[in-house]
């Protein structure tokens, strides 16, 4: 019997597509990563317990370290009640230039009653004639708490590249029993008149945002947060309290101080709402 060979005209293909999915329960007094599947370049190697056992950490790991034109990553999170995870990145997110395609990122978190998720991955650095598709669906019980921090920087600044093509897309929806507590799209072409302009990003290659969903937060919680200075010069700041959510955003070019300024306000707002001081992850050390 003749057998052929196998061909090689066939190229592999260049893009990643991966899923993680986690699941975060309580366990008497402790929360465990109850489950733990990936496919693809996605991955959480342990669970972390720097605070003990009731809160489990975890580091999300892409080991590819930038997202490219064509790749699609999916993050489905799910703690369970009672159950309190933290979440973050071991450095920043990169974002590549494309010749055409999207890069995708798209974010399902699930959060049971009077549970907590900590979202805090670090920066995300969107390059020059990136792609950028971003999508976030977080769905929250009764009494459950969300914190999810978000800072972009747009073009490498200390390289004397800007953002003047290519595209971000984004796509955010805080839900608390199917109900919506914050819907937020929006994109920016790179070049356009968007990011000078006092509406937009006003001249700035960094922007922020952290996001809290909490049952009863304080008008005197809202009075402190505002009281937190910047570290950089010529930043702006804002901080708006809604039902059920507090929203801060900054403005500025150095993600360093957007991440200082973010992690003050989490020093207020951790112990407050979750019963629990802040500490900062160890990895953003390192």
């Amino acid at each position: 019997m003749n057998l052929a060979a196998p061909s090689l005209d066939v190229a592999p293909d260049p893009t990643w597509h991966a899923r993680l999915a986690l699941d975060f329960q309580r366990r008497d007094a402790a929360t465990i990563l109850a489950r733990r599947e990936h496919v693809g370049p996605l991955r959480v190697q342990k669970a972390l317990y720097p605070e003990g056992e009731g809160v489990c950490h975890a580091i999300v790991l892409h080991p590819p370290s930038g997202i490219a034109g064509g790749d699609d990553l999916h993050i489905a999170v799910k703690v369970d009640a009672g159950a309190h995870a933290l979440l973050t990145t071991p450095g920043a997110g990169k974002w590549y230039r494309s010749a055409g395609p999207w890069a995708k990122q798209r974010l399902d978190f699930a959060v049971g009653a009077d549970a907590t998720l900590e979202w805090l991955p670090q920066e995300s650095i969107v390059f020059d004639a990136a792609r950028a598709d971003m999508q976030s669906r977080i769905e929250l019980d009764a009494a459950a708490r969300f914190i999810g921090m978000d800072i972009l920087c747009l073009g490498r600044r200390a390289s004397g590249e800007g953002f003047d093509h290519g595209a971000l897309q984004l796509d955010t929806r805080v839900q608390r029993g199917g109900q919506p507590l914050w819907l937020e799209r929006g994109r920016l072409d790179g070049g356009s008149g968007l990011q000078a302009s006092a509406a937009g990003l006003a001249g700035f290659s960094v922007s922020g945002t952290l996001l809290v969903a909490a049952p009863r937060i304080e008008p005197g919680l809202l009075a402190a947060c505002r009281a937190v200075p910047l570290l950089e010069s010529g930043a702006q700041c804002g901080i708006t309290l809604l039902p059920d959510l507090l929203v801060a955003r900054y403005l500025g070019h150095a993600s360093e101080a957007a991440r200082h300024w973010f992690f003050a306000l989490w020093q207020l707002l951790r112990p407050a709402l979750i019963g629990r001081d802040a500490q900062m992850p160890r990895i953003w050390n390192t």
